[in-house]
């Protein structure tokens, strides 16, 4: 009785904690994750205040966030939205994973890791954080931007590789062999595959026969389905995660819209419960040592996503306001880099320390990214401008002048502004 006392009193106060710091964090208009993850880190193995009697609690809760970040996630888009994104998207995906794995990947063969840890690694610097930027673009109310498509269609890019990444990180971390891993991806690509189709073919008879006008009864049959797939797709090496955005890809419609609402606040929390146990099971004290090299990381990866977001907005005759806006805004990494982490770090214990430090770097700089990357280009482009024109003797003369005013025309020309004239683009700041 008494354990159940402590138990109930440590995971009061953890809940209404988490309650605490997600409204201070609104308040000034950042992601409450960081905040979730300095909670857990204060209250974990070496932390000021370590739980005991919680712990298996908040690891199981921690499993379960998961498994609803990745079915809203599905619950996203339909089967068709997916494979038009894989038909238009896909250089955009590949250019993508170039760019912001490969940094993670060298820093892990620098660090001294074995092939898990720099997979891993690999993975936390390449994916971008879905449900930050989604609630920074809300925030910037550029949801009609046309730049947004592109963003939302490389981060669907992104999900979907991880039901191919997802499985192949967990076989290498099961110590498979070749054949092994060969084996587990082919599986992997087999569901998916057979998951897509039954969805683009037969996903409007599955959502009706999981809809119900009881919010109850569609809660139950939803989270219990969810959770019953997850756990095959564990058993087949597929990973629960990749199951559980599969069962949110397969709903549809209204179905796919009420289970949304209702399974929103219980994503919430336990997404809220999963940072907090990612940080319980980092020692604060293996955070000081990486900070240099997650900030080294930090930094680079700032700047290929920023690469990242002009590429893809280019090849979709964005201009150049919007190409800056959409690598800015694809900056935050979040959820799926601690997940990744998380896997990896009974095989790589350091991954979770740098991966942490990582994550609360990026996920304070990815907002901050999204708002100030085209304002700051434009700033510095103004002044190297200005800069060239004063190492010139005197003013400049008038050919030179008119040829200035010819070449901005002509970048005009080119699409700088096309489209967006720089009223409209202001207005939407």
């Amino acid at each position: 009785m008494h354990e159940t006392t402590v138990m109930l009193i440590e995971l009061g106060a953890v809940i209404l904690g988490l309650g605490l710091v997600g409204r201070f964090a609104g308040r000034i208009g950042m992601s409450p994750i960081p905040l979730y993850l300095l909670g857990g880190l204060a209250f974990g193995r070496g932390g000021v205040f370590p739980l005991s009697a919680t712990e298996n609690f908040i690891e199981v809760g921690a499993e379960i966030g998961v498994l609803l970040l990745l079915l809203l996630l599905g619950l996203e888009y339909t089967a068709a939205e997916l494979v038009t994104s894989l038909k238009t998207q896909y250089p955009s995906g590949i250019v993508d994973f170039l760019l912001n794995a490969t940094p993670g990947a060298l820093a892990g063969l620098l660090l001294g890791w074995g092939p898990a840890g720099v997979l891993a690694l690999a993975g936390v610097t390449w994916i971008s954080s879905s449900g930050v930027i989604a609630k920074v673009l809300t925030d910037l109310r550029r949801l009609g931007n046309r730049e947004t498509p592109v963003i939302l269609g490389v981060l669907v890019m992104e999900d979907l590789s991880m039901a191919v990444y997802l499985p192949l990180l967990s076989a290498i971390l099961a110590g498979a062999g070749l054949a092994g891993g060969s084996v587990t991806l082919l599986v992997a690509l087999g569901t998916v595959g057979a998951v897509l189709y039954v969805a683009l073919r037969h996903g409007r008879f599955i959502s009706r026969a999981v809809s119900s006008d009881t919010p109850e009864m569609l809660l139950l049959v939803v989270l219990g389905l969810t959770l019953l797939v997850a756990g095959i797709a564990q058993r087949l090496q597929v990973s629960a995660a990749v199951g559980a955005f599969l069962v949110g890809i397969a709903l549809s419609g209204e179905t796919a819209t009420s289970a949304r609402a209702l399974l929103t606040p219980l994503r919430d929390l336990f997404a809220a419960v999963f940072f907090v146990f990612f940080g319980l099971s980092t020692r604060p004290a293996e955070i000081p040592p990486v900070l240099v090299p997650a900030l080294l990381l930090a930094v680079v990866t700032i700047v290929t996503k920023v690469l990242t977001g002009w590429y893809a907005a280019r090849r979709a005759g964005v201009n150049r306001r919007g190409r800056l806006r959409a690598g800015g805004a694809l900056v935050a990494r979040g959820e799926f880099s601690i997940v990744i982490a998380g896997l990896a770090v009974s095989v790589e214990p350091d991954v979770g320390p740098l991966a942490t430090a990582y994550v609360l770097l990026l996920v304070i700089a990815g907002p901050l990214a999204a708002r100030w990357t085209e304002p700051a280009v434009g700033v510095l482009r103004a002044l190297l401008t200005r800069g060239r024109r004063e190492q010139e003797d005197g003013s400049p003369p008038a050919g030179a002048a008119s040829g200035a005013a010819g070449d901005s025309g002509g970048d005009s020309g080119k699409g700088v502004d096309s489209g967006e004239g720089a009223a409209s683009g202001t207005l939407r700041h």
